[in-house]
Formats: C-alpha cells, structure tokens, sequence
C-alpha cells in the first residue's frame, strides 16, 4: 500500500463515503497479508518509498500470480525479476498490461505513467554487449522507481575510444552503474572521470579464470578510485535500486 492509497482510504472515511468498519477491513493486511507461501509487505511502499519485489526464481507459476493478484490492489507498479520466458508468458497473460522483457528476465505491470521522483539522471553503461542483460535489470528497475535513465553498450577497456565518445553523457549523470564481466576494469575507468558516484555490477561472462564472475567482483572492491561502491554478482536489480535512492537525496 502506497501512500495515495493510504490517503484515499482515509479522505473517503472523513467524507462520509466509507464506514470506519470498511477502512478497517481495508486495513487489515496493511503490515503483511499471510496467503500461505508468502508473507507479503504491504506496508513496504509506505516505509521504504517502492513496493516489495518477486525474485520469479524458483517461484511456481501459480505462487507468482497469487501475489500479483494480492499486490496489484494497492500498488501502481509491480516487478517480478529473474522468471524465464515460459512463466513469464503464463503471468503476463493474467494481468493485462503487464510486459517481459526478455534480455532483462523481468516483469513490469505498472498502473498508469510512473511519476519522476530522481533528481537527475542515472546512466548505466556495460562493457560488453554480453552484460547488456544484467545492464537491462539495472536500467528497466531504476526506470520503474521513477528515474530519467540512459545507457550505453559496450564500451569496454579493449576499445576505450568508444567510451569517450559520451563523455557529455557520463558528465551529466548524477548516479552511474557500471557493468562488467572478464576483469571488470570499466568501472574503475569511469569513476576516474567523474565526481558522482558509481555503483559497480560484477557479472559471470567471462572465461575460466574469471570464476563466474569472482574475479570481476574482486577487481571491483578493489578500484583505486575512491567513488566506486559493488554490489554482488549480477545483480543488475540492487544496483538500480540503490541508484535510485542516492538520485533521490
């Protein structure tokens, strides 16, 4: 339950229009409503400022559509993350309006335009066009949490001329993410070109030694340039979120 949802219940009792009994069976799951195998936060939206997120991994078909069906009466915006295509198919088709996006493996059903609460904008760049699905998850969650949002793709260290091609870009950025696999160099590049912060995405390309991206994450905690903050491998979603709360400050 968003605060507009929470002001409405409350405008329509002092008006007259809905009993003190009806808002408070409206109230009752506020905190968290039990449908069995979930515990859903209700109460995320007024805590934290955007509703609980479905991690869609492992999560049945049917488990993914009862939340949304729980959720979907209070919210404005809905993710699901990291649900493949074929359960993807089977939610969508449940919640008209909802849309997959296939690269990023998310789900977003949102109620109306989702107003723009960051106060400037965020810019997510990948190295490679191989971590342009984690880069996506960053971007499409950052978007939906109501931030101006660009990208670039592959812009890497094998051919760092391309990455200054957007200098004007990468200035302008109040939050940058950064994505990259093999050694994940990138962010330590970018961070040294600009005075905004840089949240940085390991991700799992890259060859053997790479270790399914451990070698990126170590390179990434350990950057000589004082702005970068990672997040763990791939998660292209915390890094949109956290993006989101600095462009909010």
């Amino acid at each position: 339950m968003n605060s507009d949802s929470l002001k409405s219940i409350l405008t329509s009792v002092s008006t007259g229009k809905t009993s003190i009994d009806e808002a408070l069976a409206s109230l009752k799951h506020l905190s968290v409503e039990d449908i069995g195998y979930a515990h859903i936060d209700h109460h995320r939206s007024l805590r934290k400022g955007f509703p609980e997120v479905i991690f869609g991994q492992n999560k049945t078909i049917d488990q993914i559509i009862g939340i949304m069906e729980r959720m979907i009466q209070w919210e404005k915006i809905i993710l699901v993350t990291r649900i493949e295509e074929e359960k993807a198919d089977a939610v969508i088709s449940q919640f008209p309006g909802a849309e997959y996006h296939k690269d990023a493996k998310m789900i977003c059903l949102a109620k109306g335009s989702i107003p723009v609460t960051g106060k400037g904008n965020i810019l997510v760049i990948s190295a490679g066009t191989s971590d342009i699905p984690v880069a996506k998850e960053a971007y499409l969650t950052a978007k939906a949490m109501g931030n101006p949002v660009e990208a670039i793709y592959d812009v890497g260290v094998a051919g760092i001329h391309r990455l200054f091609r957007h200098k004007e870009k990468i200035e302008d950025a109040t939050v940058l993410i950064v994505v990259a696999g093999m050694e994940g160099a990138l962010p330590s590049v970018v961070a040294g070109l600009v005075d905004r912060p840089v949240i940085a995405v390991p991700t799992s390309v890259g060859y053997g030694s790479s270790f399914g991206g451990l070698t990126a994450l170590f390179s990434m905690l350990n950057s000589c340039s004082s702005n970068v903050a990672v997040v763990n491998i791939d998660n292209g979603f915390g890094a949109g979120y956290m993006a989101s709360m600095i462009n909010r400050v």
